[in-house]
């Protein structure tokens, strides 16, 4: 029943991830036809600041919460406490740097931008704590409910904000709104009267030492190839390198991390039965794979189509980086999934020492990669780190739940060769497609059936199964 419980919830996160990624294309295909790849590359640049600012100082209040086996009102406004001093940081530490920043960067109207950038941040940390109880109950209708009005309300702050000639500021706006809205909402959801308190510090202490020294580290992970690239390229370039970049998240932000986030509380419930736990790392891991093994390969094999179709032909040139990018993205849900592990078993020096291992060797490998070939060098070095990562993260499930190698691939060869398949399946049609005059609509829609069936009909002949009902949901082998 668990198991199925946890579907639910993650039923509602798949669904409001799926309509605000709608909410974010519609958004991406009328700014990216009105604004030009320079605006994208200011906003990315400053962008990246704030979010590296925000998880130096980040409070995880909810994350804190569900871990504990009882909340009362003293933990609420402890949160909420923390969260308010966490905002007068964050203020004060990014206006104390934006200028500084726009001076090394040589550009003054990142000044403002990473100011009222800001405030989206700030407001952001002010989400209710009363949260916690949806999630400790694995019920994420109400977050459905607040990040899809946020969502639709930050798109109808950018179109206003475009046709009055705002530019640049149209981004701005879409987050901050975005933003506001979302913590408006959870307080309606989850009714709260504001108290400060930290008389509940102690249960937060040890959590949030390791947790924020991983989050920092992290956000320097994600955030320092655009640092490095908006330093030294024309902002049109890194416009382009991030909009490539975040299309190709896609598959996993959408699709696969809101299917994985109950799984810290569905972990959480059988942490003291490991041989249980493993188990269900295992199934969760193998359908997080089943569905981004297809998603990311297709866009990689159809990149030309998904750049003309979505953002338009002057954002040809961000094609082949989104094709590799998407490759680079296939260990992503072995990361997300150890991350919910991890906190459900009170590990997070773990996730910490994931995420350092990480930045090192990726520092190393995009600084030599842009150093030698730029923006091309940083691209295979995400690649590389992919692939070394990849093993890595096989290597911390044999330590942590003693699953061993040959357990974890036996688990998941039957989806590789599934996504070898429909690989050649995919590259062979679109050579018979070659030289023929097809609107690409048409042959999108045709090269992603075949691929689809290809894959799907590979899962079947290999004997993999999907069983769902009477309160299990799981793959399962037939033969």
């Amino acid at each position: 029943m668990l198991a199925f419980a946890t579907l639910r919830g993650a039923s509602w996160l798949i669904f409001s991830r799926l309509f605000g990624r709608v909410v974010d294309f519609v958004n991406l295909l009328i700014l990216a036809r009105l604004l030009v790849p320079a605006d994208f590359g200011v906003t990315a640049l400053a962008m990246a600041l704030v979010l590296i600012i925000d998880s130096i100082l980040e409070v995880p209040v909810t994350q804190a919460l569900v871990r504990l086996p009882t909340i009362d009102k003293q933990h609420l406004d402890t949160g909420f406490t923390l969260a308010v001093l966490r905002g007068i940081a964050v203020a004060a530490l990014t206006i104390g740097c934006a200028w500084p920043y726009s001076w090394i960067n040589g550009d003054p109207e990142l000044v403002p931008v990473v100011c009222i950038l800001a405030i989206g941040t700030v407001v952001k940390g002010l989400y209710s704590p009363a949260m916690v109880y949806f999630a400790r109950n694995i019920d994420f209708r109400p977050t459905f409910i607040a990040e899809t009005t946020s969502k639709v309300c930050g798109l109808i702050a950018a179109i206003v904000i475009v046709y009055t000639e705002g530019g640049y500021w149209a981004l701005v706006a879409n987050y901050v709104v975005a933003a506001s809205v979302t913590t408006m909402m959870s307080y309606v959801f989850a009714r709260y009267r504001p108290a400060f308190s930290l008389r509940r510090l102690g249960d937060f202490a040890g959590f949030m030492g390791w947790f924020t020294a991983s989050q920092v580290v992290s956000a320097l992970n994600w955030q320092y190839d655009r640092l490095m690239i908006g330093a030294y390229v024309p902002k049109a370039l890194l416009g382009r390198y991030t909009v490539a970049n975040d299309v190709s998240l896609i598959p996993t932000q959408s699709f696969i991390g809101p299917a994985l986030q109950p799984l810290m509380s569905a972990f959480s419930k059988m942490s003291s039965d490991r041989a249980r736990v493993g188990q269900a790392f295992l199934k969760a891991i193998r359908i997080a794979m089943l569905i981004c093994v297809p998603a990311t390969l297709g866009i990689a094999l159809t990149a030309d189509l998904v750049t003309n179709l979505l953002l338009g032909p002057k954002w040809a040139e961000a094609a082949p980086y989104l094709a590799l990018l998407s490759i680079s993205m296939l260990p992503v849900p072995y990361f997300q999934t150890l991350i919910s592990l991890s906190l459900a078993l009170d590990r997070p020096d773990l996730l910490f020492r994931i995420n350092l291992i990480d930045f090192i060797l990726r520092t190393i490998a995009v600084t030599t990669g842009f150093y030698f070939f730029s923006i091309e060098g940083v691209i295979y070095a995400r690649l590389l780190m992919a692939a070394v990562m990849g093993a890595y993260y096989v290597f911390q499930l044999r330590q942590l739940l003693n699953l061993g190698f040959r357990r974890q691939i036996r688990n998941l060869w039957k989806v590789a060769v599934a996504g070898a398949v429909m690989v050649v399946a995919v590259y062979w049609l679109r050579m018979q497609f070659a030289g023929l005059e097809i609107p690409d609509f048409l042959e999108m829609v045709l090269i992603a059936g075949f691929g689809a069936a290809a894959y799907g009909v590979t899962l079947l002949a290999l004997g993999l199964r999907l069983k769902l009902g009477g309160g299990r949901f799981e793959l399962f082998d037939a033969r």
